[in-house]
């Protein structure tokens, strides 16, 4: 028994002997983490880069490389990735790697980076701050953005005259082809030249060579499917469109019977909208609250009488559309947008398709009581004229008589009656009879 447990004993102590160099190798491995930052610069973009980073911070990387290739973006985006880069390069270093453009938005994350290669034919600059319709901004924006960029470069030790360039147009760098009235864009050589680039590789691996990562385990992150959304759905081209499919939509189902296909189209486009903006960030839970709230009223409104409730209903829900984004202004214009489509799309179905409406026909009287459907609107009763009667009210000139168990409203012809007269029917125009009074005994005029 004895030696079992001997054999036993040596038996672990083999096994932990063996164990130790392959814990040891674990241990020392290098990490690096392949976060890839392409298309357009936007809040769902954040959210990726966030979580990215965070996973990269927990598994305790040596190094975050950022594959950079956009066109550019929105800047205040393109300002909060910037700010999450350099709070993550304080515990992990951050390369950006431009593999082909960092334009724009792109150009001012990529400054941020602790170090920045690029690829052969890569380009970095032209950062000029331009609104929805591609102009320049007004001066207070343009200049806000200007020294982001200069900040940008001096967070990582670089020349801010450049970065200035690239977002200015007012300075002559012809040697570089930015003359005045041109924004700086630079090549991989004049990058590299103005000390903007540590150098110039072919692949990603070289660029793990020439940081002495080539040994290094790679984790690639992805993009979720709940972050894909939130892309696109936060994208500001897209929210116009989202928002009005949802106030089309919504009007379209007010005027069909039952719930079908126009309703699930607008309580899924706001359903996108909201989950989107919650993923990217931009939407706190209280805003859904509100937006609930408010779609509650507005059912409530069809069994109360008042109104009141629809327009509080109303202004909650778009409250709480404008509350879920990052721009105000810009949520308001896009739910502008929302109604105007929805307003035209209710003229269009009342225009052309009224008749074949259920809640229309509900609202408005469609239908036509004309002679040409059997309708008269009054019966001419020609038979009374010269027939006697007795007033019940006093005529003054109208009032109410009685003749054979009947009571007819009746006018006098001028002069007032009073209750219990004896009166003769001299006059019938439609609905309009009229009469006159006369003594029992007397001869009828």
């Amino acid at each position: 028994m004895r030696k079992m447990i001997g054999k036993l004993l040596l038996f672990i102590l083999f096994l932990s002997a063996i164990s130790v160099p392959f814990a040891t190798t674990d241990a020392a491995a290098e990490k690096v983490y392949h976060v890839k930052l392409n298309k357009e610069v936007e809040k769902g973009l954040y959210a990726y880069l966030k979580r990215s980073f965070k996973e990269a911070e927990e598994a305790g990387a040596d190094a975050i490389i950022l594959e950079i290739d956009t066109l550019g973006g929105f800047t205040d985006a393109a300002g909060e990735i910037g700010q999450l880069i350099d709070e993550t390069k304080k515990k992990t270093e951050i390369i950006a790697y431009i593999n082909y453009r960092a334009i724009s938005a792109g150009a001012h994350i990529a400054l941020h980076a602790d170090k920045i290669y690029m690829s052969p034919n890569g380009k970095i600059g032209a950062a000029q701050a331009v609104d929805g319709s591609g102009n320049a901004v007004e001066s207070k924006a343009h200049s806000l953005w200007v020294k982001e960029m200069e900040s940008a470069a001096e967070s990582s030790g670089r020349d801010p005259q450049y970065a200035f360039a690239m977002a200015d147009d007012s300075t002559d760098l012809h040697q570089y082809h930015a003359g005045i009235g041109e924004l700086l864009t630079l090549t991989a050589n004049e990058a590299f030249e103005v000390e903007y680039s540590e150098g110039t590789v072919s692949s990603f691996e070289e660029l793990l060579k020439e940081n002495g990562l080539e040994n290094a385990d790679i984790v690639k992150t992805q993009v979720t499917f709940a972050e894909g959304i939130a892309r696109f759905v936060t994208n500001p081209i897209v929210v116009p469109i989202l928002l009005s499919i949802a106030g089309l939509g919504l009007v379209v189902e007010l005027y069909s019977p039952g719930f079908g296909v126009p309703g699930t189209m607008a309580l899924s486009a706001l359903l996108l909208f909201f989950f989107g903006h919650l993923i990217a960030g931009l939407a706190g839970y209280e805003t859904l609250i509100l937006f609930i709230i408010g779609l509650g009223l507005i059912v409530l409104e069809f069994f109360i009488a008042g109104g009141i409730a629809g327009v509080l209903g109303s202004v909650a829900i778009v409250v709480s559309i404008i509350l879920a984004g990052a721009n105000p202004m810009f949520m308001a214009y896009s739910v502008l947008i929302a109604i105007a489509v929805a307003v035209s799309g209710m003229v269009i179905i009342m225009k052309f398709f009224g008749r074949r409406l259920h809640l229309l026909n509900k609202m408005v009287l469609m239908d036509s009581t004309d002679t040409e459907s059997g309708y008269v609107s009054n019966v001419n009763r020609v038979d009374l004229l010269g027939k006697k009667a007795s007033t019940i009210t006093p005529l003054r000139p109208s009032g109410t008589i009685e003749m054979e168990g009947e009571r007819i409203d009746v006018v006098s012809q001028g002069s007032y009656i009073d209750k219990g007269k004896h009166v003769i029917i001299v006059k019938v125009e439609g609905s309009r009879i009229v009469v006159r009074e006369f003594e029992e005994k007397g001869e009828i005029e």
